[in-house]
């Protein structure tokens, strides 16, 4: 019988997705996420099988945990500037778009995996602003997601220690 996990693997999830969303796939090595987490080498691959199983996992948990519920919020709003203005808002403020964006660019044109969850997060994001933009909603999703872009190229991200 083998050892109990001595590390929390939501957290380590939570550590990855932050990695992936500022510094993308490419950007983030292994020794990255070893060094974030705190996690063995031989534990993270025994875990979550490799980099790209872990990236895997990382957008899928951020597809429900963020995209989803930030989402849900949106299309409970029936003004529409209020639902745009929060689209915006959510979107624009930390990580929250940052690693569905980066994986969007980087990852999806390589791997239909990745393509599938961005699909899902972008049609998240169109399916909230439905309800007050009807037609326009994926206009709106496309506009709200460059706008996030544009952000992210616009200013330097900060180093952070780990």
């Amino acid at each position: 019988m083998g050892r109990p996990r001595a590390f929390d693997t939501d957290r380590a999830i939570g550590t990855a997705a932050a990695l992936f969303a500022t510094h993308g796939y490419e950007g983030t090595s292994v020794d990255d996420l070893v060094t974030a987490t705190g996690i063995h080498r031989g534990s993270l691959y025994k875990v979550f099988g490799s980099k790209r199983s872990l990236h895997l996992t990382a957008l899928r948990n951020h597809l429900d945990h963020e995209i989803r519920p930030t989402a849900a919020a949106i299309a409970d709003l029936t003004d529409p500037e209020q639902a745009l203005t929060t689209a915006i808002a959510s979107y624009d403020n930390g990580p929250a778009a940052g690693l569905l964006l980066l994986a969007a660019a980087e990852r999806a044109p390589h791997d239909p995996e990745v393509a599938a969850l961005v699909a899902e997060g972008i049609a998240a994001l169109e399916d909230a602003l439905r309800p007050s933009h009807g037609d326009a909603a994926p206009r709106l999703a496309s506009t709200v997601l460059g706008a996030r872009l544009r952000l992210r190229a616009a200013r330097p991200i900060p180093s952070q220690e780990y």
